[in-house]
């Protein structure tokens, strides 16, 4: 087996190559923080577009009289420009998980496999992976309560609460949809999500502000001589 040596960069912060998921995110912001520049987003009627151009399951009857909300990425999609995302995940309250996992065997869908946390794999009938997340969050109550609707008027997890998760995730994809939403959302929403996530994950106060700011970069119109 060869042995790669560890980049000086990873090195700095990590000798043994090592990064735990929150050393990855600050990472992965440092360097983009270094090479943004105002302006390097998209077009703005672009980055403004609210779409549900891919086709989703629809829960809404399956799973009616139960508070569930969409998150990851199909979730995004209410925040900025749809994007493509292999899975649609849907977060329940942990004790309606298994009462939802029968209401979808009863509509045709087939368990594949338990998740990495607590919850399954599901294909629709036609073969379209989801998720069903059990929640036992301590903010989940107000989440359920407080959602937002996608452009398909499926049930959307509120953007506090989805940057909230994405910062837990810690996944490289999480830190652009967080830099997109968050730089292409209001002041008041983002009031709103600085005091959710100081309440519920402090520790990611610095890099929410940085998340911010990237995303603000982005929408900013490029000075005359870089056009």
């Amino acid at each position: 087996m060869v042995t790669r040596p560890i980049p000086p960069a990873i090195a700095a912060i990590a000798p043994d190559g090592k990064l735990t998921p929150r050393q990855r995110r600050h990472f992965m912001i440092g360097m983009s923080l270094r090479r943004q520049k105002p302006g390097t987003g998209s077009a703005h009627s672009f980055m403004m577009k609210r779409t549900a151009d891919i086709h989703w399951p629809d829960l809404r009857e399956i799973l009616k009289g139960m508070d569930w909300v969409l998150i990851g990425g199909v979730a995004t999609r209410a925040y900025m420009p749809e994007r493509m995302t292999k899975d649609m995940d849907v977060l329940v309250r942990y004790d309606d998980g298994d009462e939802a996992i029968d209401r979808l065997k009863k509509a045709g869908y087939k368990v594949i496999s338990p998740l990495a946390v607590k919850g399954y794999l599901l294909h629709s009938p036609e073969g379209v992976e989801l998720d069903v997340l059990y929640g036992k969050y301590k903010w989940l109550n107000d989440a359920l309560a407080n959602h937002e609707y996608d452009p398909a008027g499926y049930p959307v997890i509120s953007l506090p609460y989805l940057i909230v998760l994405k910062l837990a995730a810690n996944r490289g994809r999480d830190v652009g949809d967080m830099s997109t939403m968050l730089g292409w959302t209001d002041e008041a929403a983002l009031s709103l999500v600085r005091k959710i996530v100081a309440k519920y994950s402090p520790e990611d106060v610095d890099d929410l502000e940085s998340l911010i700011f990237m995303g603000q970069m982005e929408r900013q119109i490029p000075p005359e001589d870089e056009h």
